[in-house]
């Protein structure tokens, strides 16, 4: 994307998590004219975490006290104030919310006086071989929230400033669903079943806003399912770009200007591994209301579901429905083919008896036993 948008003349940042590579193949060697902390990590692992001092190759560290989400949201500002005169692209990949959980004191203390008042405990559930929380209690992961709120509005009040908010266009998303199986199990997506690492909609299904003053009425609800690699398809529409390269995604630019809805069309996931939050190679698929899940570690129990029926996937239809079952499969299994999905292949170094890594202490109770 950012290679797109800089042969498309515009001027090109990245803020924030990476994770994608050793250094060779950073944001810099990947269309980024300035890279502020991304790096290969998954997370801010530095001495001081979410706060200086970073130990980031790519972020000097600030003044005793700096936060991260507030560093790169000014770093952010900074760009779009020397770029103001042009094109530009800003990419703003938060570190927030994400392990390890850390927050400003006077916002955890916020959000536990918050959740006195509320009368909030934890509560649990169980999603296969883990606990999953059921109630957002978690004063840490509601400041972290907060923080990153408040680095989005810090932006937004720049973009003002510069009078370029009418023409600029904001995408705001996530990559996966809240963390709620594992490390804290931090959130619950309630009423969606799961979370990050499963293929329920407590995993894949996100939030996106989308703001362009001059294009896109305000206050509306698009109710129309996308995917995130519909993003690089609407930006390289947007800027006028080029590509070689075959889109997987749709731009969504008629729908957001309200000219028109999306080709029919069916939506996609693919997880061929094991995740560290208790989920299972895998692959999904949706079309319309109705979505099937295919575990290649069972690959004669599908799911199916109707998520305008059952949201929280809690019905599943695949044995009453052994015809759609079967059409969906055989889209999912040739859109695999398409795109040469990598497959998972069986450990031969496999032991029975070691622990099971899809199994987990509940942050509450302590650990249990491999069954």
């Amino acid at each position: 994307m950012g290679e797109m948008m800089k042969a498309a003349g515009y001027a090109t940042f990245f803020a924030g998590k990476w994770h994608l590579g050793p250094e060779g193949f950073w944001p810099e060697n990947q269309g980024y004219d300035i890279n502020m902390g991304g790096v290969d990590r998954g997370g801010p692992y530095g001495p001081g975490k979410y706060f200086t001092p970073y130990n980031n190759p790519r972020l000097p560290d600030g003044p005793p006290g700096e936060h991260l989400p507030d560093r790169l949201a000014t770093e952010t500002c900074k760009f779009i104030e020397a770029n103001k005169s042009k094109p530009f692209f800003a990419c703003y990949s938060f570190y927030d919310v994400h392990t390890p959980l850390n927050a400003r004191a006077d916002l955890t203390a916020k959000y536990e006086a918050k959740r006195q008042k509320l009368g909030l405990e934890a509560k649990w559930g169980r999603e296969e071989f883990r606990d999953v929380r059921l109630v957002q209690e978690h004063a840490v992961y509601a400041a972290m929230v907060e923080a990153m709120d408040l680095a989005v509005g810090k932006i937004l009040v720049k973009l003002d400033e510069l009078d370029l908010a009418k023409n600029t266009l904001i995408i705001f998303t996530s990559d996966n669903g809240g963390l709620s199986t594992s490390e804290g199990s931090p959130t619950s997506n309630l009423p969606l079943r799961g979370g990050k690492g499963w293929l329920y909609e407590g995993g894949i299904r996100e939030p996106l806003l989308v703001r362009w003053p001059t294009v896109v009425k305000a206050g509306q609800t698009i109710d129309t399912p996308v995917c995130s690699p519909d993003y690089f398809a609407t930006l390289l529409d947007v800027a006028g770009g080029k590509t070689t390269t075959k889109l997987d995604g749709v731009s969504l630019r008629l729908l957001l200007e309200g000219k028109g809805d999306l080709p029919e069309r069916s939506l996609c996931w693919h997880y061929p591994h094991y995740g560290n939050q208790g989920g299972a190679p895998g692959a999904a698929i949706r079309r319309g209301d109705w979505k099937l899940i295919q575990w290649f570690e069972r690959p004669d129990a599908p799911e199916l579901y109707n998520l305008r029926e059952d949201l929280s996937e809690a019905k599943n239809l695949a044995t009453q429905q052994p015809e759609r079952v079967k059409t969906l499969l055989a889209e999912l299994q040739a859109w695999q083919t398409e795109v040469g999905a990598l497959m998972p292949v069986k450990n031969t170094a496999y032991d029975p008896s070691k622990p099971d890594g899809r199994m987990a202490a509940n942050p509450a109770k302590g650990a249990k036993k491999k069954k």
